[in-house]
């Protein structure tokens, strides 16, 4: 199909993004480019459908749309238009489970296009701005340790199917890998996962609290956002405040306090860190992109047991 002209517009609301069109583009090809097509069609047909008028400037990330609006009570709200995938599709199951507590809450949802009202929240009041890392290291953990209390439900995407998908893979991959100190990391990831994967977990995981994925409300000091859930052990949960606004030095003390405050075996959470690497590694294969050299020293301090 001919690729849509940057950026779209809904006449008179919004325009749409040209950053997101072209992430669209660039991640979903053929796919992004309708999604990118449909999506003044789809803004419009939503903002009638639920009786909402926007507020404020559209906000976006790689993959969603999100419109500041307010209902006709005048109850303040976000729009969020996204491609569904394997990784969105879960989102609203999970954020009904949590049903507020310790995260954003759904006001309402389109399961025929993935399309959610959520509560807005202060995006002025983000984590990411908390000067202090380690009291963001350890509310991050916080909420970890209470989102993951709650038993994944029958459907979600399991880590154990990852897992598996991840081991089959691994062999394909390490003959791809040119550096032999990369190789012999990307195998260590894959026999330390190894040791893990007959027990994956039943949790209901997040996958994606870094510190841009936590905001404030009014209701409570801090709440999760955009969810990628799957079932699976909480140590899987680890990698993104470890790996965000990245410091060598601090990952020993990241470790440490997050899974002291989830209360996990420490083990256990190594191994799947590991896993996740792992996960970025195959990524960075697959897409013919360089191993991230951030991700490969964490890896290295893990290893070498100073975390």
């Amino acid at each position: 199909m001919p690729r849509p002209p940057y950026p779209a517009s809904v006449p008179g609301v919004i325009d749409i993004p040209e950053e997101l069109a072209r992430a669209q583009e660039k991640f979903n090809g053929e796919e992004g480019r309708a999604f990118i097509a449909a999506l003044p069609d789809l803004t419009a047909a939503f903002l009638d459908r639920w009786t909402l008028r926007v507020t404020g400037t559209p906000m976006h990330g790689v993959s969603a749309l999100v419109l500041p609006v307010v209902r006709a009570d005048d109850t303040p709200a976000v729009l969020k238009l996204q491609l569904r995938d394997e990784e969105s599709e879960g989102e609203p199951i999970a954020l009904r489970l949590w049903s507020g507590d310790g995260a954003v809450r759904l006001l309402d949802h389109d399961p025929a296009t993935g399309t959610m009202l959520l509560e807005r929240l202060d995006a002025s009041r983000m984590l990411a701005h908390e000067p202090d890392i380690h009291a963001s290291v350890r509310q991050i953990a916080l909420l970890l340790s209470h989102l993951n209390q709650t038993p994944a439900p029958p459907g979600m995407r399991r880590l154990g199917d990852i897992a598996q998908a991840m081991l089959d893979k691994t062999p394909w991959a390490l003959t791809r890998i040119p550096d032999p100190e990369t190789r012999r990391i990307t195998a260590d990831c894959a026999a330390a996962l190894r040791e893990v994967a007959g027990e994956p977990g039943d949790r209901l995981l997040h996958w994606d609290l870094h510190d841009e994925n936590v905001l404030a409300a009014d209701r409570a000091p801090w709440l999760a956002i955009d969810p990628k859930p799957l079932a699976g052990d909480p140590g899987y949960e680890l990698w993104p405040a470890l790996a965000n606004r990245f410091d060598p030095a601090d990952i020993h003390w990241r470790f440490d306090a997050m899974t002291e405050v989830m209360n996990l075996d420490r083990p256990r959470a190594r191994a799947w860190t590991y896993a996740r690497l792992l996960e970025n590694i195959l990524w960075n294969i697959e897409d013919g992109d360089p191993v991230e050299e951030q991700h490969l020293e964490i890896a290295r301090r893990l290893r070498a047991g100073t975390a």
